[in-house]
């Protein structure tokens, strides 16, 4: 099972678990409609179309409603702590949670004592946690984004907001440098991928590849294009490719599928997300060598 976990922007939204079904701009979990629009929900439908076009299971999700006060978070963590050993995900996906360090120690430590320890991806704040709370080394992807790397790297900061200075006095040519610092403080996973302009794929602090083509600068001013990557790097994985594979792979759709929908900063992740089949029907195979007929 790939198991995404997340919050979404609906109060009320009661904590669900179950298949994700998809419809044009929407999501299905056991009669509950979700908006496609940005943050987790973004990120599944990628990982449903990937699922979709491989033809493997699709994705099983966690999701609660919680607008920011952190009440559906904390429900969200003490079920997956409580739980998580009996559902034994292959992949466990941890995305958009309020960053709670005592929460996520405790749900690594359970994590511990699953048959099988899961492939573990984090992004967004509970990437946040997991940095913050020193466990970052216990993940195997973390999918930053260059301000998100800058966190990283800075041994001090416990949020993106108070990363010492990185924010507004670098740029992506500066992504090795914030590498080394952060597998240098122990603040990365086995694996990033770093989202921007130039994508970068690093592997125990050695950058493997940069991928930059097609260059579409467009997708930057749309918001969900890294939840997606997310999405899909997540999907490959349960497929069981390579990490590195994986994650060259989504960065090169996510671009491709920008092209393919003609982005402009007016585009909605809906739009790019709808491109992914004919992306994947045109390129997959020989990007990967996996060939649906």
């Amino acid at each position: 099972m790939m198991l995404i976990c997340g919050t979404v922007p609906i109060k009320g939204f009661p904590l669900t678990l179950g298949e994700i079904k998809t419809k044009v701009g929407s999501l299905i979990i056991n009669d509950l409609e979700i908006p496609c629009t940005q943050g987790t929900a973004a990120l599944i439908s990628a990982a449903s179309a990937t699922t979709c076009h491989l033809n493997i299971t699709p994705p099983q999700a966690l999701l609660v409603g919680d607008n920011g006060e952190g009440k559906g978070s904390r429900l969200l963590y003490e079920y997956l702590i409580k739980n998580i050993s009996e559902l034994s995900p292959a992949v466990l996906v941890l995305h958009y949670c309020l960053p709670v360090m005592g929460l996520m120690r405790r749900l690594c430590e359970s994590i511990e004592k699953c048959p099988k320890k899961p492939i573990m991806i984090a992004d967004a704040s509970s990437m946040y946690a997991a940095k913050a709370a020193g466990l970052a080394a216990k993940f195997d992807i973390f999918t930053p984004d260059f301000c998100e790397m800058a966190f990283l790297a800075d041994p001090d900061a416990t949020h993106p907001a108070y990363i010492s200075r990185h924010l507004f006095d670098t740029d992506i040519t500066q992504a090795p440098e914030l590498v080394a610092d952060a597998y240098r403080n122990n603040n990365a996973a086995k694996m990033l991928l770093i989202k921007g302009a130039v994508d970068y794929i690093v592997e125990n602090g050695k950058i493997l590849d940069t991928i930059t083509e097609p260059d579409i600068p467009e997708l930057e001013a749309i918001g969900g294009t890294g939840d997606t990557i997310t999405g899909m790097v997540s999907a490959f994985v349960y497929a069981e490719l390579e990490l590195h594979q994986a994650a060259i792979i989504a960065t090169r759709a996510n671009r491709m599928a920008g092209k393919y929908a003609q982005a402009t900063p007016a585009t909605r992740i809906p739009e790019i997300i709808s491109q992914l089949p004919a992306v994947f029907k045109d390129h997959l195979c020989e990007w990967s060598g996996v060939c649906i007929p």
